[in-house]
């Protein structure tokens, strides 16, 4: 997907191109290089973590699909099973990324155990490698839990992008790459984090698997 689109549909995020640029190019690195994505964020943010892993797991506006080794390698696997080609046929390509907030089982122990304001830096801590990317989302760029998570990161060598509103905050002084949505309201900071992560996972996508319809 060109930017051109996103930036005709929605003009006021004209002055965050050169930032949804950077962050589009940082998600590449970090999958051409073999890293994955973790998300975090509370709240309509915490649906957006779900909403992104969604959309880089299977097919968003392409079908994926497989290719010829990866079809071979389902028959190799699966021979004389008619569910070979069905596998083969339905499998769609995906880009490894994780909702940090459905980790519902560790999230509430942590929190009842320990320190609710560390669980995502826990988990951060837990799954994250050395080139990963941990997308943190907070309209305010002030989630202390979300901030908490970024500087964990940091410290285990992940990259780090943020998506929040228009003012400056803990995470854009923190985080290698920062898209501030141009509006301060909650709900309207939201209203431009979808059409910019929509953005991102087509722009990725089209990157990796091109037009495979």
């Amino acid at each position: 997907m060109n930017i051109s689109v996103l930036l005709q549909n929605h003009p006021a995020l004209v002055p965050c191109r050169a930032d949804i640029e950077a962050a589009r190019d940082l998600i590449i690195h970090t999958y051409e290089h073999g890293g994955r994505l973790l998300l975090c964020g509370n709240g309509g943010s915490c649906a957006d973590c779900d909403h992104i892993t969604g959309e880089l797991l299977k097919g968003f506006m392409s079908r994926r699909r497989l290719t010829e080794d990866e079809r071979q390698a389902l028959a190799v696997a699966n021979p004389d099973d008619p569910d070979a080609i069905r596998l083969a046929n339905k499998l769609q390509g995906g880009l490894p990324a994780l909702s940090l907030p459905s980790q519902t089982a560790l999230v509430s122990a942590f929190c009842n155990d320990v320190d609710p304001a560390l669980v995502y830096a826990q988990l951060v801590w837990a799954q994250g490698e050395t080139g990963d990317l941990l997308i943190c989302l907070s309209t305010s760029g002030n989630s202390k839990n979300v901030v908490l998570a970024a500087k964990a990161a940091r410290a285990k060598g992940l990259f780090t992008l943020a998506l929040t509103g228009e003012q400056d905050s803990e995470l854009s002084r923190l985080c290698d790459v920062t898209v501030k949505a141009p509006a301060h309201d909650t709900y309207r900071v939201q209203e431009y984090h979808l059409p910019i992560y929509h953005y991102l996972c087509a722009a990725v996508e089209d990157h990796f698997f091109g037009a495979n319809t």
